[in-house]
């Protein structure tokens, strides 16, 4: 009788039904599986299985998990009779051996679920049963300051039949990082460091992020003379105000004209565009720069490497031919601001002859159906849907049909190649030569678990009637100014550019358990940027105009120089290859010979990445820009350009061919001041204004011009100067 009536006040102190009949499999045996983990992808859940159980991963298949749990092993899973005996509940609660360890105790709710489940005899729900529409979780973000430490999350699912439950002890829970906070059982959320993690809350398919920050105890910075200049501004302050972080002051002029040239146009101003910004007294002159800068040719060049790096335009799949139209398509609509979401129409539309109409190139580099799909989810919508190939997204929404769905919109692209004179026959990926994008209408794209075709569908929404044009209907839905994926990927990606990190980041990677930093700044990006016709040079205005972005790079808090995220200052970052090269050809005065190229291209001109193979000379742009990391343009991510620092990169500014060579060239700018008989402080002005935008200090010019003086061969001293210019941090990152 005692044992009886301790089971019958675990079923009510645990959360759990009341009768055994309520048990409801996909309600709350399945979620308390996933609470455990067994059906996790490290355990049961993996694409193999563990131990000869294979689950759902998180209980996405309840019928065919029901089948293994109750059918596989001649049923010894579970046993209706002796449920206790069940190895199901033997195996999680570690009675017999299992390489997972215990998942729960016998005191458990997970136990006393799983338990009267069996006991009841393992039924299925019933057909029409209520499913699941909405988890609310509360609170939504929460901000701790010392000396509280702990607060309690509450989890409410909505059902379609109207009806609500707590299900906080049926939920989920997973940090994205360890270390700063730890949760209980009953929701219960525990400092065990200050810093800032988000918590997901996971309920069947659903999951709620909430956003959990442990400050220590600081005062919360004076408002007072925080200029608000644009939106950004008030959205960014009004975080950093909760989170008590102080701001850190403007840049310097010079600072920002060097950022912003080098931001907007991706090259440095010359000494003369320097020398006027520094002097003009106008409050208004850094907008006015912005503005000016807006409407050079280099803007259009320079973010029309960063889209052919998105588009994957490289001279193996294109051509030489195929990449220099659609680079010069890309500048030209840039240089014109066309609305970005048109720009995207006239790409996913594209079809004919790749020399002849250069946005269908991008269907030249993309042939297969399922990367094409992959790639147009990333590029354009912001979304990475990749894992949904094999099994439902096990971090996002997308389920495996949507996945194959999305799929089948880009089933029938297929090509004419007209002529393929390649140099390597044997070389299936290489192509020379025009070719034409055509749509057959014969192929589709085939279910791997129906066996059947694939109803065309856009992620996220019903099966549209798209006719016999689905590259049309994906374009349209793409451009429409509703597209709920569009504007947010784009002004993030925007965002990521100008400020160093997107406010989501990945950038690329919009999902629930990836939220934004500032969610109410996206969303207002969003919008803006949708009002003003998707305008690129708007968008880029925006936020450049923005005290936010305008901010020195050094903070003003010690307390608050690791933070990264809230942008409470600029982030340092070394400059791109063609950044980098393009400054070093400016300094110097020196042109950099790209081969095949005309002489005096800047590397942000020119239309591909680097060839392999190529020396002497004129190879060593090339290879300069690949060991400073531009990309091959195989994949459709930033993330394929990598500027992380090496001992190859130190190599090239130390004692590299090219640097050697444009340091010691007699025409460029050291040589003709030379033979020009200029001095050697007008001359350091020069080169300090060419290089950092500002003039020596005080210091810096009493040491040189003493170094300068004592030296026995000028020429040498002063590329030694130069050298060490160059190879300056100063120099070598944006700040």
């Amino acid at each position: 009788m005692r044992l009886k009536n301790l089971f019958a006040l675990l079923l009510v102190s645990a959360g759990a039904p009341a009768r055994a009949a309520d048990v409801s499999f996909e309600r709350e045996v399945l979620p308390a599986l996933t609470r455990a983990g067994c059906n996790m992808g490290a355990c049961h859940g993996n694409l193999n299985g563990k131990g000869g159980l294979k689950l759902s991963l998180k209980g996405e298949d309840p019928a065919g998990d029901h089948a293994v749990l109750t059918r596989d092993m001649l049923a010894r899973r579970t046993d209706p009779i002796r449920p206790d005996e069940s190895l199901l509940l033997q195996k999680a609660t570690a009675q017999v051996p299992h390489e997972g360890g215990a998942r729960f105790t016998k005191t458990s709710s997970e136990y006393v679920i799983v338990r009267a489940w069996i006991a009841n005899g393992c039924r299925t729900d019933a057909p029409g049963a209520p499913t699941l529409t909405k988890l609310v979780v509360t609170p939504g973000s929460k901000v701790l300051v010392e000396p509280a430490d702990r607060f309690h999350v509450k989890a409410v699912a909505h059902f379609s039949d109207g009806t609500t439950r707590d299900i906080t002890s049926l939920a989920a829970f997973e940090f994205t990082q360890v270390g700063v906070a730890k949760v209980g059982g009953d929701g219960e959320v525990v400092r065990e460091q200050p810093g800032e993690v988000v918590l997901l809350v996971r309920y069947h398919s659903i999951v709620e992020p909430v956003r959990v920050v442990f400050l220590p105890d600081r005062p919360v910075p004076e408002r007072s003379g925080f200029r608000s200049i644009n939106k950004i501004d008030t959205l960014v302050i009004a975080q950093l105000q909760e989170l008590r972080i102080k701001p850190a002051e403007l840049a310097p002029d010079h600072v920002f004209l060097r950022r912003a040239y080098l931001d907007a146009l991706g090259v440095l101003p010359a000494p003369a565009e320097t020398r006027a910004f520094l002097a003009d007294a106008d409050p208004k002159k850094r907008e006015r720069l912005i503005d000016t800068l807006l409407g050079r040719p280099e803007f259009a060049e320079f973010w029309a490497q960063k889209w052919s790096d998105l588009l994957r335009n490289e001279e193996k799949a294109l051509d030489k031919k195929g990449v220099a139209v659609f680079f010069r398509w890309i500048a030209a609509q840039l240089a014109a601001d066309r609305p970005l979401n048109e720009f995207a129409r006239d790409v996913l539309a594209a079809k004919g002859s790749t020399y002849e109409n250069p946005p269908a190139n991008f269907w030249r580099a993309v042939r297969d159906p399922l990367a094409r799909s992959e790639s147009v989810a990333q590029v354009f919508l912001g979304v990475r849907i990749g894992c949904a190939r094999c099994h439902n997204h096990p971090f996002d929404r997308w389920t495996i049909d949507d996945y194959y769905s999305f799929g089948a919109l880009f089933a029938r692209v297929d090509y004419r190649v007209l002529e393929n004179s390649k140099r390597d026959a044997l070389d299936k990926h290489e192509f020379v030569g025009e070719q034409v994008v055509w749509q057959n209408r014969t192929g589709e794209m085939t279910h791997p678990r129906t066996k059947r075709p694939a109803p065309p569908r856009f992620l996220g929404a019903r099966a549209p009637d798209v006719g016999n044009d689905r590259l049309g209907a994906v374009a349209d839905w793409v451009a429409a100014p509703d597209n709920p994926f569009f504007a947010r990927a784009q002004v993030n990606r925007v965002w990521l550019h100008l400020m160093g990190r997107g406010l989501v980041d990945p950038n690329d990677d919009f999902r629930a358990t990836n939220p934004p930093s500032n969610p109410e700044l996206l969303e207002w990006l969003a919008a803006d940027f949708a009002k003003h016709k998707f305008s690129l040079k708007h968008a880029v205005r925006t936020v450049m105009t923005s005290r936010t972005y305008q901010l020195a790079a050094t903070a003003r808090d010690r307390t608050t120089m690791g933070d990264e995220l809230h942008h409470s200052h600029a982030t340092v970052q070394p400059l791109e290859a063609e950044q980098l090269l393009d400054a070093l050809s400016s300094v110097t005065g020196v042109p950099v010979r790209f081969a095949g190229y005309p002489v005096g291209l800047r590397a942000n001109q020119i239309p591909a990445p680097p060839q392999s193979g190529r020396r002497g000379f004129d190879g060593m742009g090339e290879k300069f820009l690949k060991t400073f990391g531009k990309p091959e343009r195989l994949l459709t991510c930033e993330c394929e350009r990598n500027d992380d620092p090496g001992l190859l990169q130190a190599f090239q500014l130390i004692t590299g061919e090219l640097i050697n060579a444009l340091v010691k060239d007699h025409d460029g700018r050291l040589g003709k001041g030379l033979s020009a008989g200029r001095t050697d402080a007008e001359m350091l002005d020069e080169f300090y204004l060419a290089a950092l935008c500002r003039k020596p200090t005080p210091v810096e010019e009493k040491k040189l011009l003493a170094y300068l003086a004592g030296a026995k061969d000028r020429r040498a001293a002063w590329e030694d100067v130069l050298w060490a210019l160059l190879n300056s941090k100063e120099f070598l990152l944006r700040r």
